[in-house]
């Protein structure tokens, strides 16, 4: 197959065949890749699938009379990051604050990942590039900017969906239980990690946070973390997004709306947050980020 002639971290999306182009995926080998609907800011994401199950999604099989075509469901995601790391330290440096995701949710609460370094051979020389292997989640996408209740969401995964292969296990009144549960674990692991790190994951990206068939919210986004601090700065991230503000704007609607708990307004991190000023300031750095990317990708930072 012939090499890339275009550096994988720049261009918009990958195909299959550009993941068996690199040189650090085997080839043949045993998987086959297909480029994921969600594609972020930061990474391109791709499922790593079975040959049998795409097969089978390609001709079909017969049940009960019916022939019907399983989409292929991924065995993982391989994420392969746009980021530029001048040196292994700063690679390093970023494998580290995933750890701490990691550390802090637990794996009830994220995609469990591997993450892994590679060399990544490009116009004769070698760069350090960061992947990840991740668990593929499977449920429904939450929207911290909609409708955020816990019965909603318990109806949604109740109702049968196009290509889903898993079924709810609980009746509805544990589900919605289930569910409110999940998110008070969830946002108090979140507090926590602000209070002791000084670091939050982004949980305003569109698909960053997932509720799966069990009721449980799991972060998938486990890459794109900022720094929080209690000054009046705001944080932009180097695609010019309030990422921090908005993130702690998301964790107080799931506290508020899945976890049903009142917040409190006294806490540091609201305080500093959600003050009316700041938000009024932050909305406006938002906007003019939606206006310089208009015509490009929805933000997906992943």
């Amino acid at each position: 197959m012939a090499p890339m002639t275009q550096d994988v971290r720049e261009k918009p999306s990958l195909s299959a065949e550009d993941v068996l182009r690199l040189n650090f995926i085997r080839h043949p080998g045993r998987f086959v890749y297909r480029r994921h609907y969600r594609q972020g800011l930061r990474s391109h994401i791709m499922e790593v699938l079975d040959p049998e199950d795409v097969a089978r999604e390609k001709s079909g099989v017969v049940s009960d009379g019916i022939k019907w075509f399983p989409r292929a469901k991924p065995l993982k995601m391989l994420r392969i990051f746009r980021t530029r790391f001048p040196s292994r330290r700063e690679a390093h440096a970023e494998l580290q604050r995933v750890i701490i995701v990691a550390t802090y949710l637990g794996p009830e609460g994220y995609a469990r990942s591997n993450e892994f370094l590679v060399s990544y051979l490009w116009e004769a020389h070698h760069d350090i590039l960061l992947c990840g292997l991740q668990e593929y989640v499977e449920g429904l996408n939450i929207e911290p900017w909609g409708y955020l209740n816990a019965d909603r969401l318990a109806d949604n995964l109740l109702r049968p969906r196009l290509g889903s292969q898993a079924a709810p296990t609980l009746e509805r009144d544990a589900l919605v239980a289930r569910i409110r549960r999940s998110a008070e674990t969830f946002t108090d692991h979140i507090k926590r990690m602000i209070r002791e790190t000084g670091y939050i994951p982004d949980l305003a990206g569109d698909g960053n946070l997932i509720l799966t068939d069990a009721g449980d919210i799991k972060l998938v986004d486990i890459n794109n973390i900022s720094p929080v601090s209690f000054g009046s700065r705001i944080y932009i991230d180097e695609k010019g997004y309030p990422v921090c503000d908005k993130s702690v704007e998301a964790l107080a609607e799931i506290e508020k709306s899945l976890a049903s708990r009142p917040l409190d307004l006294q806490d540091p991190i609201y305080r500093t947050y959600l003050d009316s000023g700041r938000m009024i300031a932050v909305s406006g750095i938002e906007r003019e980020f939606h206006r310089t990317t208009a015509g490009a990708q929805p933000y997906r930072p992943d």
